[in-house]
């Protein structure tokens, strides 16, 4: 499916929502930094075989056995081999600061898995069962760990991953509470098949096997399903047994769902309701700790916040990018990588570390931050807009 930036940067610069966090949580334990992050391979049987999956792990400070949320990537268009190791550091750290382990799973033929991507084609349903055998057993895995709760379990998924964990919840697995679907589905791949069809098919198939409650988050005007299909896939998984809710917030205008889940300012769309959801299925909803933060680069001289000229690596439309992030309200930041590419964030518990996240995504590599509020924080002193040198130290 199609990368999401260009909807992200559209959405921060029309969707301008500031969250903070509540007083009582300046008295709780802060996170650390960089959120306990591990990146693992971590090899899952399946079936006759095994696999490895490159994993993402953010684990609370403490001894646990902690909640778990795993949380399904999406596809980006082009080669998955080639698409970055997901994080989704925004949603990942609005469940981290409540006490859940937090693990993303790239599944096989995506980055730097084990094993190949199997393009759905017509067969919608039998290819979204198969990436949901693979997530099954990273489940079985996940709850060997002594600091994971086995009876407390949450599945989330965007686009593809949406579709994967409604395939996943399916199964009836031990300790599964609840799935979060943000805009799940499997892309048109030009296979000559009814594809909205086989999708409300495959939703239909997943209701009568399911027996835990779903939250659904599509956008009433978005770009891929439109407005008509998700309520088609809503009604043939309900009549077929499945228990779902379906969110169509006129605010997921400013982007769609799957985009939202991504920006800061998407967190007053899907978390109010989502927490809402948690409590009913007795899941955890309050803080544990409060939100760690990026360390802020020191000022540089390198140039003044509104030359836009001096941006190293970009083009004349990521200028223009930079000249309309200048407008954003405080706290902002805005981040550049040496292939050109940039991301912006603007409010949310994290501006820096979002912005960074946003432009590695599109990058495929590192990114550093260029400018934080009212200050160019840009290090890089000797490069320039054709500087041959990579001055980023690889992830």
């Amino acid at each position: 499916m199609r990368s999401p930036l260009p909807r992200l940067l559209l959405a921060v610069l029309t969707h301008l929502f500031s969250t903070g966090v509540p007083a009582a949580a300046e008295e709780m334990p802060q996170l650390p930094a960089r959120l306990n992050e591990e990146v693992r391979m971590l090899a899952i049987g399946t079936g006759s075989s095994s696999v490895e999956l490159e994993t993402t792990l953010f684990v609370p400070p403490g001894p646990g056995p902690f909640p778990l949320v795993v949380i399904n990537h999406g596809r980006l268009s082009g080669d998955p081999r080639f698409d970055p190791r997901a994080r989704y550091l925004v949603a990942s750290r609005e469940f981290l600061q409540r006490g859940y382990l937090v693990a993303i799973p790239m599944r096989p033929g995506f980055s730097k898995s084990g094993g190949s991507y199997v393009v759905p084609r017509c067969k919608i349903e039998s290819n979204a069962r198969l990436q949901a055998e693979t997530i099954i057993a990273f489940l079985r895995e996940m709850r060997r760990r002594p600091d994971v709760d086995p009876d407390r379990i949450l599945l989330v998924g965007e686009s593809e991953g949406g579709m994967t964990a409604m395939a996943a919840a399916a199964t009836g697995f031990p300790g599964l509470r609840g799935v979060l679907n943000l805009a799940g589905g499997a892309p048109q791949n030009g296979a000559g098949c009814a594809w909205e069809e086989s999708l409300v098919e495959a939703f239909a198939a997943f209701g009568t096997r399911s027996t835990v409650p779903s939250l659904w988050f599509y956008a009433d005007d978005d770009s891929y399903w439109g407005r008509e299909l998700p309520q088609r896939m809503l009604r043939a998984y309900r009549d077929a047994g499945g228990q779902a809710a379906l969110v169509t917030h006129v605010s997921l205008a400013a982007g769609d769902a799957q985009v939202i889940f991504t920006s800061p300012q998407g967190i007053p769309i899907w978390w109010p309701e989502s927490e809402r959801f948690l409590r009913e299925i007795g899941l955890p909803t309050e803080l544990r700790f409060s939100p760690g933060s990026t360390p802020r680069p020191q000022r540089s001289s390198y140039t003044k916040l509104d030359d836009s000229e001096a941006l190293p690596y970009v083009d004349d439309h990521r200028r223009e990018l930079y000249r309309r992030f200048l407008g954003l309200p405080f706290p902002r930041a805005f981040a550049i990588a040496t292939t050109g590419n940039v991301g912006w964030a603007q409010g949310g518990p994290d501006a820096l570390a979002a912005a960074l996240d946003n432009c590695e995504r599109a990058a495929h590599r590192s990114c550093a931050l260029y400018a934080v509020d009212d200050e160019v924080v840009w290090q890089f002193a000797g490069t320039s807009r054709s500087a041959a040198t990579d001055p980023f130290r690889e992830p």
